[in-house]
């Protein structure tokens, strides 16, 4: 579509937030990040007024600051608020674009020894700073946090873990039922790590100096990071082993049960009913998603019904990409519950 928004604009502060519990991350990682913040157009005409807030959780290679780009023929996230929130289809919100972005390309927002304390920093760290320097409704009733593809992951793994911090979750395509969703790329990476003596160490080497890294070299990466994200063996210099031989393809039954205990799917059975403190959970996939994740979709949708928590699942026929048009149905799902 063409740009032609001639309605109320919002803007976006960017804040320097400087990290305690960053400190020492095993890739130098920068502790100090900025956090852009969109304020709607209501925060200045109502001085007096507060707002709920919502957490935008940015998919692996991604950033909260990749979420401002300039976009040619569709919006970036601001704009897209900006057109909600002047039609009346949005009310008015606070949004928060939090930079996780790492060595490793990205982080699942969990805290991993051989990653960082990224759980512990989005919702100890960044909700306090929000909540102190904006006039947020400062509560988890009015705090909600939304993600796509790693981001819906995390939403959705905060929502099974941090109901102290979070009243509503959207996940959008998000990382489940690992054993078809993350299986499959093992023999790829291996194949990549071939090149580099099957070293992890002498791949890492690599990769910082490659200068336009091809779509394997980044696949591989993101099979490492989810590696150190999920299973972190901290006997290995690089704090990183993969669950599979790196010269046969094997898997290691053990280190797989490692990752798996951080599958949604696996961890519903102790943590799901957490979800039922939700004011709103939304799930959503397309249904050619080349990444599988419409088949773990389905699945945490038919276990979520059969012990009766509510949420809303919707499936559209689409794949993994460009899928932002779908924060048109979940955002206004999620301030609604928020202020419901």
């Amino acid at each position: 579509m063409l740009k032609r928004f001639d309605g109320r604009r919002g803007r976006v502060e960017r804040r320097i937030h400087r990290s305690t519990v960053l400190k020492g991350n095993p890739w130098g990682d920068p502790i100090e990040r900025e956090v852009p913040v969109y304020l709607p157009a209501a925060y200045d005409d109502e001085p007096s007024r507060r707002f709920p807030v919502l957490f935008a959780l940015a998919g692996y290679t991604g950033s909260g600051l990749g979420m401002l780009g300039w976009k040619n023929f569709s919006e970036n996230l601001p704009e897209r608020l900006d057109r909600l929130i002047d039609t009346g289809a949005l009310s008015p919100v606070i949004v928060v674009f939090p930079d996780g972005f790492t060595a490793l390309g990205g982080n699942q927002y969990i805290d991993s020894p051989a990653v960082g304390s990224y759980a512990t920093y989005l919702t100890r760290e960044l909700v306090p700073f929000v909540d102190s320097n904006y006039r947020t409704l400062a509560d988890r009733a009015h705090r909600g946090v939304f993600g796509k593809s790693s981001g819906g992951y995390g939403a959705l793994v905060h929502g099974l873990l941090h109901t102290d911090t979070w009243g509503a979750v959207a996940c959008h395509s998000g990382d489940l039922y690992f054993d078809v969703a993350y299986r499959p790329d093992f023999p790829l990476a291996l194949d990549e790590l071939a090149k580099h003596d099957r070293s992890i160490a002498r791949f890492l080497e690599s990769f910082l100096v490659f200068v336009n890294p091809a779509t394997t070299e980044i696949h591989t990466l993101m099979v490492i990071a989810m590696a150190a994200t999920y299973d972190p063996d901290l006997d290995d210099p690089a704090r990183i082993r993969l669950p599979v031989d790196h010269y046969t393809g094997e898997l290691d039954l053990v280190r797989w049960q490692s990752w798996c205990r951080w599958d949604p799917i696996e961890m519903l059975a102790e943590y799901g009913d957490r979800l039922r403190r939700l004011s709103l959970l939304f799930v959503d996939c397309g249904n050619r998603d080349q990444y599988r994740l419409h088949y773990g979709a389905r699945i945490l949708h038919g276990r979520l019904d059969a012990v009766g928590i509510p949420h809303v699942y919707q499936e559209f026929d689409d794949d993994h990409s460009s899928l932002d048009y779908r924060y048109d149905v979940s955002l206004p799902l999620l301030v609604d519950a928020l202020t419901g």
